[in-house]
């Protein structure tokens, strides 16, 4: 068995334009990278909020092993019956137990180390949920009995949370993704103690947008502080991703490269 794996994460599928284009392009990345593990956030697969049935087993069948979810998970009723019987569909661990679901698994592939997947949310400028640090330290001790390779989602709203939290898992885990804010940043690292850390991934989706949603809609909600209806964008798609090389034996990351298709210039 080889020594270190090939981890591909990408960054929150946004609908329709998100979906058709990872469905353009993945096939190609799993190839470049010779990835072993696909890991996708789907929170926003199904327009824009939620996940359903249908749209998870498109990824599925491009070779996504494992799909995260956030806050917008519970947008469409259907998703929740969809997480009590696929242990591959994560929601964040750190909501009340009582909702269907679960917050970490982990892959067992025919030839390839196991990798455990961990989902998480902050609370900063989010709901009032359990404490994503508690929360962590207790579902690695779990993973942990199973495999040092572990990789999490943190799907958080504040830039400051993000990083608390890579400092505290730094060494304790392989990989720490900030996803949720839609939006690429240029911190991408390898970390002291071996983790490797990006504040936020990005969007796989429309970018001539105000993060997937209309322009104007987007305005207009800012303008007048009122509702109005959540349309998705189509336009200026770009897949946001990164891929990581982990050490199977010690479960630091190797290597790190941040993927950002077509590049913004």
């Amino acid at each position: 068995m080889s020594t270190s794996v090939n981890i591909l994460f990408v960054g929150d599928i946004v609908g329709k334009p998100g979906l058709d284009l990872t469905e353009t392009l993945l096939r190609s990345y799993l190839e470049k990278y010779k990835v072993d593990v696909c890991i996708a956030n789907g929170e926003n697969l199904s327009d824009g909020k939620g996940i359903l049935q249908e749209h998870a087993q498109r990824l599925f069948s491009l070779g996504v092993h494992v799909i995260t979810g956030g806050n917008h998970t519970w947008d469409k009723w259907q998703t929740r019956k969809l997480l009590t019987k696929e242990k591959h569909i994560l929601r964040p661990l750190n909501y009340p137990k009582e909702n269907p679901g679960l917050g970490f698994t982990v892959i067992e592939l025919e030839g390839i180390p196991k990798v455990g997947v961990l989902n998480i949310q902050g609370r900063t400028f989010m709901q009032t949920i359990d404490c994503p640090f508690k929360t962590a330290e207790w579902a690695l001790g779990k993973l942990k009995e199973q495999t040092p390779v572990i990789v999490v989602d943190f799907h958080a709203e504040a830039t400051a949370e993000k990083i608390a939290m890579a400092w505290y898992l730094d060494g304790k885990v392989s990989a720490l993704i900030g996803t949720h804010t839609h939006t690429p940043t240029a911190d991408g690292r390898i970390m002291p103690d071996g983790t490797a850390y990006i504040t936020d991934v990005g969007m796989t989706g429309p970018y001539d947008s105000v993060i997937g949603l209309k322009k104007d809609i987007a305005i207009r909600r800012f303008i007048y502080q009122t509702p109005f209806k959540y349309e998705m964008a189509s336009h200026d798609a770009r897949f946001c991703g990164v891929f990581m090389r982990v050490d199977t034996q010690t479960g630091k990351a190797l290597e790190f490269e941040q993927i950002i298709f077509p590049a913004f210039h």
